[in-house]
């Protein structure tokens, strides 16, 4: 078998990780953590809704679970809420000499120019100690404004601006934590939410445009933030609850790179709970969102990626490529040299054995 792996949470994200490793040639599911206590003891297939048992039983005991030694874990667990916990446990991992890729703290997929360096050092001089690699990635932020928009770059002989939007339905996400609590969806406009407390923007999405810049070289001069609310015009309900008429319902942000006085790197979210919201804002690609890659310049590009999943469900398309461009890249992170890496450092990393041809 390939490098042994540990699921860390079996949420939103980790069920479909789950799944991914056990489906992977290269990689050997030895153990998965979960939080919820009725979880403890039940197999991994079933908690990641497969047809088929594992073999692995759900745990609540770290310590038990860091004493398999295993060559990475796959970290998934909620860290919106929770960021001491969660650089706690990635220091903790790191230490012990186990390699991570993980889903958040979302600034540490670039956290150079974001963060104090007192925040990240720690983390660097864990990997260091334990010779072990740490890489924090997702769609967004993730490959769809990191390796696309990147991509695109390489074959322009002149550059103006990169715009990188997240334009999606929320409706079926489920999540109330996020939505309700985070981002203010469902609380009165007058309400400031965690999300759009000064600077939180620049502090999740910043590490975003700080690595497109250095992935073209480029100074920037300042990051700013700018965001747009609108109000639900009756009441109305989704996956996560209920949305009262009056409260927040559509959400429009934008962190940007600027470089004298213009925005010449930006990252986008228009965010609606239903599709018929703020019609006068950007539009996806497919009925239920799309990302979107816009390049000014010579040549200039427009490039939407729209996800779709068997189930139907934009959001399981999504939350399924956020685990797999997690699962995927646990080889090349294993191998590389210890410390925290980015998009910058790993080769490219390609579905390599997930090809399965339909009969």
């Amino acid at each position: 078998m390939g490098a042994r792996v540990v699921q860390w949470s079996t949420g939103n994200v980790g069920r479909h990780a789950v799944a991914g490793v056990a489906a992977h040639p290269e990689l050997e599911l030895v153990g998965v953590w979960v939080s919820d206590p009725a979880k403890v003891g039940r197999d991994a297939g079933e908690l990641a809704g497969l047809d088929t048992a594992l073999g692995v039983p759900a745990s609540n005991d770290a310590a038990e679970l860091l004493a398999l030694q295993p060559d990475c874990i796959v970290y998934t667990a909620m860290s919106d809420n929770r960021l001491s916990e969660a650089l706690a446990d990635l220091t903790g991992f790191l230490r012990a000499g186990i390699n991570v890729v993980a889903s958040g703290p979302v600034f540490l997929q670039y956290p150079v120019g974001v963060l104090p360096p007192e925040v990240y050092e720690p983390l660097s001089r864990a990997a260091a100690e334990g010779g072990a690699s740490l890489f924090v990635n997702g769609i967004d932020p993730g490959f769809a404004n990191d390796w696309l928009p990147l991509v695109l770059t390489g074959t322009c002989r002149e550059i103006e601006q990169v715009w990188c939007s997240e334009i999606v339905d929320y409706a079926t996400y489920d999540n109330p934590t996020v939505l309700f609590d985070i981002m203010g969806f469902g609380r009165p406009m007058d309400e400031t939410p965690m999300l759009l407390q000064p600077g939180v923007l620049s502090l999740a999405w910043g590490s975003v445009v700080r690595q497109l810049a250095a992935g073209l070289g480029v100074e920037l001069d300042e990051v700013t933030e700018v965001h747009e609310r609108l109000p639900a015009p009756e009441t109305f309900t989704i996956r996560s609850g209920t949305i009262a008429e009056g409260t927040a319902a559509a959400l429009r942000f934008a962190v940007r790179g600027m470089v004298d006085g213009a925005a010449v790197l930006v990252l986008e979210h228009v965010t609606r709970l239903r599709a018929d919201l703020a019609p006068h804002w950007p539009q996806p690609a497919g009925p239920e969102g799309s990302y979107r890659v816009e390049i000014t310049g010579e040549p200039s590009y427009t490039l939407d990626l729209v996800a779709h999943s068997p189930t139907g469900v934009h959001n399981d398309a999504t939350l399924n490529a956020t685990a797999m461009r997690l699962v995927n890249a646990i080889p090349a992170v294993v191998a590389a040299a210890p410390g925290l890496r980015t998009a910058l450092d790993l080769p490219l990393v390609t579905g390599r054995g997930m090809v399965r041809p339909r009969r």
